[in-house]
């Protein structure tokens, strides 16, 4: 693949007191990533220039102005230096307001970026709720955030695990208010953007799977009314629709069925069901993806790792599977446009 037909991804420091600068520095120097994509990194340069020290990496930060200025030097690392951060003062470990606002600000000039069309692509590094509150920005998590970002898109999260594939009605809520979620509009919704989903990574006529929300989907009702009141309305009515939809099935077979490849990818009602699947497979593989938003989004699928920040030990296969599915799916967008900007 030529320099020009690379997609440029903006990947974001994430929590600088964890983990996340060091996968980056180990993610950027597989030659799998550099392969497919133009990396520019979003965040503090002294920071990520520690991880490369803790992580002895042969890499260089190279500082940019512009994603536009992106190289193709798989000898550096193209930063867009937001200078937040006090490296000298950093506590890796530690939940802090300085680091959540650092996270904060790395992927709200990503997200401009890309809206902007400087970057194909954002990937994000993982970020710590709780120092993202104490920072002052209130929200549940990078999906809600990016929503408000990009102008409250009706938004949904898929969780690519190898062949598994999983797409949620509702993430993080409460259980009730996850049970109170489960409607036909919202189920139809998260229907069409599984599907758009899944056809930007190449599956033309994607065949989904909708769980049920009770035991064993209900039992005809013995167990529950929600999936004769409003599952299987909807799955009905997305079939009407042109989608091709089966359903609704028991939470405890599912996924090894959609796994197995009977389906192209799973809808969970709740976050923990669909959530619990994925990671059995691992979280350092896991990608998130979130579906919905005017531009394309990847993430890890795993947390901070606030126990071994600074130890250079983290395992960076999330994330070199976010970045790739990342410039997969921006090239596939960009050929579908006719460029690649």
């Amino acid at each position: 693949m030529s320099h020009s037909e690379k997609p440029i991804l903006a990947v974001t420091l994430g929590d600088a007191a964890g983990s996340g600068p060091e996968l980056i520095a180990k993610a950027l120097g597989d030659p799998v990533v550099r392969a497919v994509c133009r990396p520019v990194v979003i965040g503090d340069a002294p920071t990520l220039r520690a991880a490369l020290m803790i992580t002895q990496s042969t890499l260089s930060i190279n500082p940019i102005a512009s994603a536009r200025d992106a190289t193709d030097n798989s000898a550096v690392i193209d930063v867009i230096d937001l200078a937040n951060l006090d490296v000298a003062q950093l506590r890796r470990g530690r939940v802090s307001p300085l680091t959540g606002r650092a996270a904060y600000e790395a992927i709200k000039r990503a997200v401009e970026m890309t809206l902007a069309g400087e970057a194909h692509a954002v990937v994000t590094s993982a970020i710590n709720k709780a120092a993202l509150h104490a920072a002052g920005y209130h929200y549940a998590g990078h999906t809600e955030l990016l929503a408000e970002l990009c102008g409250q898109p009706k938004v949904t999260m898929m969780l690519v695990a190898g062949k598994l594939r999983i797409c949620h009605v509702s993430t993080h809520v409460s259980l009730a208010q996850a049970i109170a979620r489960v409607r036909p509009e919202r189920i139809l919704e998260v229907v069409a953007l599984a599907t758009d989903g899944l056809r930007q990574i190449g599956i033309d006529q994607p065949h989904l799977a909708v769980a049920g929300l009770n035991p064993h989907a209900g039992e005809g009702g013995l167990f529950g009314s929600e999936e004769i009141e409003y599952i299987t309305p909807a799955i009905a009515e997305a079939n009407r629709r042109g989608f091709r939809v089966s359903g609704p099935f028991a939470g405890d077979t599912i996924f090894s069925r959609t796994l197995q490849g009977e389906f192209d990818c799973a809808i969970a009602m709740y976050h923990d069901q669909g959530h619990v699947a994925a990671k059995m497979l691992g979280i350092w593989q896991g990608v998130n993806v979130t579906l919905g938003l005017p531009i394309i989004r990847t993430s890890v699928e795993h947390g901070t790792d606030f126990p071994n920040a600074g130890l250079g030990t983290g395992d960076p296969r999330s994330l070199v599977q976010a970045l790739k599915l990342a410039a997969e799916m921006a090239s596939a967008r960009c050929r579908a446009r006719g460029f690649l900007g």
